[in-house]
């Protein structure tokens, strides 16, 4: 008897790991920016584990990780705008599924004395791409005050880590910075120009993923759903949480971390999902980047149905942080 029960515990153990094993979802991100820490944070809270997954984040530019989610390599990417393009331009299989935030957080900052953006005619800025998104808001926000973008400004395009040294250095008279960069310009005397999330209706921090994810894991698409909402409500009202995952995450020290986190919260959606206006105006930027005529359905580009159903599922079941 004693032999059968041993036999029975080494059956039953041997069965344990295949029973509880883990689906593993690939997320690349193109930078420790704060608002990604919903996933270190879904997954070190067991949110993840709860729905069967497991999270890994690795961090890769957003042209090599579209075309690692598009290949099937990767099943989520940071990159949501970047995909938005991609889908514009060449009918890309991709979805937008998941926007942290509903706000488009990048500053114009600028070396005294510079005080506006008409202060800045004839000047130099540092950007991330000539052609990016943020650049071509920059340059909307411009005309409406009566300057000519493309004639009154000189926009150097700069790889993340390079803007703000430029900008502290002379090399140019002016910044599209990050919300990890803003507080340390403002410390080097720096001056806010304008705030590109007061000034357009568009979404940032958003999640894609590709056509054949969505339709081939439906219970992944919503346990990475449930995971990650219920991480975005624990950094919505959990400060010292968030904080400290942010130090964590995106290297950054309590002061800046706090300052960053007190700046900014507010720009976090409540569920993943921005309204249709939002969505519109995503795609009529790239449209207009992309210099097209033609409009992309917003069904060609989003699908927020899993946040919304899993939003739906957490808020009946009472879930809270």
């Amino acid at each position: 008897m004693k032999k059968v029960i041993l036999l029975l515990i080494a059956i039953l153990f041997s069965v344990l790991p295949s029973a509880f094993a883990l689906d593993k979802i690939n997320i690349t991100l193109p930078s420790k920016s704060f608002q990604f820490i919903v996933f270190p944070l879904a997954q070190e809270r067991g949110y993840a584990r709860e729905e069967g997954l497991e999270f890994n984040t690795v961090v890769m530019s957003s042209t090599a990780g579209l075309q690692a989610v598009v290949a099937g390599e990767m099943d989520f990417t940071g990159s949501g705008s970047s995909a938005l393009v991609a889908v514009a331009q060449s009918g890309a299989p991709l979805k937008t599924v998941f926007a942290v935030n509903d706000q488009v957080l990048q500053w114009l900052m600028a070396r005294p004395p510079y005080a506006s953006l008409k202060d800045l005619k004839g000047k130099k800025i540092s950007v991330t791409g000539i052609a990016a998104a943020a650049t071509y808001m920059l340059k909307k926000v411009a005309a409406k005050q009566g300057l000519d973008p493309n004639k009154d400004f000189t926009f150097l395009a700069m790889p993340p880590g390079q803007r703000l040294p430029a900008v502290l250095s002379g090399t140019v008279d002016a910044g599209l910075l990050s919300s990890e960069e803003r507080f340390p310009a403002l410390d080097h005397g720096m001056k806010d120009i304008l705030y590109l999330g007061k000034e357009v209706k568009n979404s940032w921090g958003t999640i894609a993923t590709n056509d054949t994810f969505i339709k081939t894991k439906p219970k992944q698409m919503m346990g990475f759903m449930r995971a990650t909402i219920k991480a975005l409500r624990l950094i919505k009202h959990n400060r010292e949480v968030a904080i400290a995952s942010m130090m964590k995450f995106s290297e950054l020290d309590r002061d800046l971390a706090t300052r960053t986190y007190e700046g900014m919260i507010a720009s976090f959606t409540s569920n993943g999902i921005v309204d249709e206006e939002t969505q519109k105006n995503d795609l009529d930027i790239v449209r207009d980047t992309l210099n097209q005529k033609r409009d992309v359905p917003i069904s060609a580009a989003y699908d927020f149905s899993f946040a919304r159903k899993a939003d739906a599922e957490l808020t009946q079941a009472g879930w809270k942080p």
